[in-house]
C-alpha cells in the first residue's frame, strides 16, 4: 500500500472541542484546553505517524470571532490559513450550541479539501434528536461525511481517525517519525502557563493577558523556566499576583507540575508580571509571542 500524508485542519466555532479533539488523536495534550471561550490562539499542529503506512498532520485552530483587536486579527488569520492548505477539513460542531455563523459556515462548506462534519459533545443529546441532527447536515454538506462523536470521552474517535486515514492524499511524511509538533519547548511551556490563567482567573484576565518565555534552560535533571506575563492595567496585575502573592503562586506550582509531567523531569518555574499598554494591539508584541500579522 501507498504511503499516505496531509493536512487535517480542525475548525469550529470557539469552545466546540478542537483542542479536545486533536489532543485525543494525538495522544499527548499539546493544545491547552479550558471551558473558557477563545483559549486557543495559535495554531498548533500535532503530528501522528504510522510508520510505512502514514503521517496525519493535524492542526488545531482558534475558534472563530469577529475581530476586536490586532491580537483576534492575527488569530483568524490562522483560520484562513487552516482552510486554504488543508487536505482534509474536520468541521467541529458542539450540538449543545445551537447558534451560527453563516459565512464562517459558507467557507468551509465550500472549501476544496475533503470535509467531514464532526457532531461533537452527542453524548449529552437524547438518542430521538440525533438522526434529524445528522441528517440536517447531510443536507448542509452533501459531499462531506458526517461523525457524531463525544471528544471528551472517546466516543467514535477510532472510527472518525479510521475515515481520515481513507481521505489522506498518497505522499511522502513532512515531519521526522519522532515528532510530535512544530511547537518549541518555550512555546509549549507558555501556553502551558496560560491555560493556569484561564483556570485560576475570571473576567477580564485571561483575555488581556499572554505569557512570554524568557529562558528556557535545559540542565539535565532539571528545567530552569523564567517567564513574564503580560497585562494591560496595573490593576490587573494586581489581581494576578494576589495578596501577598498567593494567587501568582498559585498558577506557578499549577504550571509546574504540568511541566514536570510533560518532560518528566524536575522544573523550576519563574514567574513575573509586566504591564503593558494595550499589548493586544502592538505589532511589535504580538510578533514576539508569535502571532503571524498582515492581510
Amino acid at each position: 500500500m501507498s504511503h499516505k500524508a496531509g493536512f487535517v485542519n480542525i475548525l469550529g466555532k470557539p469552545n466546540a472541542g478542537k483542542s479536545t479533539l486533536m489532543n485525543r488523536l494525538v495522544g499527548e495534550k499539546l493544545s491547552i484546553v479550558t471551558p473558557k471561550a477563545q483559549t486557543t490562539r495559535h495554531r498548533i499542529l500535532g503530528i501522528v505517524t504510522e510508520p510505512d503506512q502514514y503521517q496525519i498532520v493535524f492542526s488545531d485552530t482558534p475558534g472563530y470571532l469577529e475581530a476586536k483587536y490586532g491580537l483576534h486579527k492575527a488569530m483568524m488569520r490562522f483560520v484562513e490559513m487552516a482552510i486554504e492548505d488543508a487536505d482534509v477539513i474536520l468541521y467541529m460542531i458542539d450540538v449543545t450550541d445551537p447558534s451560527d455563523v453563516e459565512s464562517y459556515r459558507t467557507e468551509i462548506l465550500q472549501a476544496e479539501s475533503k470535509l467531514i462534519v464532526v457532531l461533537n459533545k452527542v453524548d449529552r443529546l437524547t438518542d430521538e434528536s440525533l438522526p434529524a441532527l445528522i441528517e440536517s447536515w447531510k443536507v448542509l454538506a452533501p459531499k462531506s461525511e458526517v461523525i457524531a462523536i463525544s471528544a471528551e470521552d472517546g466516543l467514535n474517535t477510532s472510527l472518525l481517525m479510521e475515515r481520515i486515514v481513507a481521505l489522506l492524499p498518497e505522499g511522502e511524511a513532512y515531519y521526522g517519525p519522532d515528532e510530535l509538533t512544530d511547537k518549541s519547548e518555550r512555546f509549549l511551556a507558555a501556553e502551558i502557563i496560560r491555560e493556569k490563567i484561564y483556570l485560576n482567573y475570571k473576567q477580564e484576565i485571561p483575555y488581556a493577558s499572554e505569557v512570554g518565555v524568557d529562558a528556557f534552560k535545559d540542565e539535565g535533571k532539571l528545567l530552569r523556566i523564567e517567564a513574564t506575563i503580560y497585562v494591560e492595567r496595573a490593576t490587573q496585575k494586581g489581581i494576578l499576583i494576589g495578596h501577598q502573592g498567593k494567587e501568582l503562586k498559585k498558577v506557578g506550582t499549577a504550571a509546574r507540575l504540568d511541566m514536570e509531567k510533560f518532560w518528566d523531569k524536575k522544573v523550576y518555574l519563574g514567574l513575573f508580571v509586566k504591564v503593558k499598554d494595550n499589548w493586544r494591539n502592538d505589532d511589535r508584541l504580538l510578533k514576539y509571542f508569535g502571532y503571524k500579522l498582515g492581510s
